[in-house]
């Protein structure tokens, strides 16, 4: 058994080990972890305490995948609910769709019983605020929200950039291999924009016969190269793990316009390997490992790869 997260998962990433060391479905116990980081405040990218978008709303993104049956379920830019990852759960285990996003998301969340909430604190809101006004002019901010929201989402700047999406992979105990992706995406966020969490493919990606993937920080550009289907389809092409994850680094550094600032990929294969690259990402990254054998999990440093 495997279990691997990003250095945002530290809230749930003892939960979830311990379920699947007790034999949990490991989809089952990915969420559970998850949901610890979407209550604790102190991640201020996931959940409950996160970032807002320009507006000051709070817009939840989360997916789930299967490696074993293919089955996905997504939620985007959902809002007033604490848990999004077991609303996306429940949108692969309850619908005949794959994602749902904003009042559908909503209306599902409030059909399963999801617990509600109000997910922006008091010390986001005023941050959120005191950065806003810096992008605009004292007549902006009076007028404020009847102003262009697009120079706002390009400009006010993101107090914690190095943060991100939180990200479980894992093989179980009768090696079915899952991931499960929680986030409330970029601070100040055009409302209604989604990254690449909630995108099954672009952010996250499992397949049992070969292997998974999910990536943090810039979604853009992971949607754009489809970054976690890509690994596990390199796999399934015949590529080592190692060779896949740099493959998919390629792919990643090709983009040269838009917004490109840099992608971490967390990657596991069917043997139990695991694979941590960063591309372009400064500052020390780091993720969680847990695997069978081990007492806790344990923090471990990503190889970086700066091209910029």
């Amino acid at each position: 058994m495997i279990l691997l997260a990003n250095s945002e998962a530290y809230p749930g990433i003892e939960a979830s080990a311990r379920r699947l060391q007790a034999g949990e479905e490991g989809l089952r116990a990915l969420v559970e972890g998850i949901k610890l980081v979407e209550l604790d405040p102190r991640v201020r990218t996931v959940g409950y305490g996160g970032w807002p978008n320009v507006l000051g709303e709070m817009e939840l993104d989360a997916s789930v995948m299967d490696g074993d049956s293919l089955r996905t379920g997504a939620v985007g830019a959902l809002k007033g609910y604490i848990h999004p990852i077991e609303v996306a759960y429940k949108v692969m285990t309850d619908l005949n769709h794959e994602i749902l996003v904003g009042e559908g998301a909503a209306i599902f969340a409030n059909e399963i019983n999801a617990v509600a909430g109000d997910n922006l604190i008091e010390d986001s809101k005023q941050v959120w605020w005191e950065k806003l006004k810096q992008a605009m002019t004292p007549e902006q901010q009076a007028a404020f929200p009847n102003v262009p929201l697009a120079p706002l989402s390009n400009n006010a700047t993101d107090p914690e950039r190095v943060r991100d999406t939180t990200v479980f992979l894992s093989s179980d105990i009768n090696n079915k291999i899952t991931a499960a992706t929680s986030t409330s995406g970029w601070a100040w966020k055009y409302p209604g924009r989604l990254g690449d969490s909630p995108i099954i493919g672009a952010g996250s990606y499992a397949d049992s016969r070969y292997g998974a993937c999910a990536c943090t920080h810039t979604g853009e550009m992971s949607i754009r190269c489809a970054t976690a289907h890509a690994v596990v389809l390199y796999m399934k092409m015949g590529m080592k793990l190692d060779d896949a994850v740099y493959e998919a680094i390629q792919d990643l550094d090709y983009l040269k316009d838009g917004y490109t600032e840099g992608v971490t990929i967390h990657a596991i294969d069917c043997h139990g390997n695991h694979k941590v690259v960063s591309l372009n990402c400064p500052g020390n990254i780091t993720y969680w490992l847990w695997q069978t054998g081990m007492d806790k999990p344990e923090e471990r440093q990503a190889e970086v790869i700066m091209t910029k």
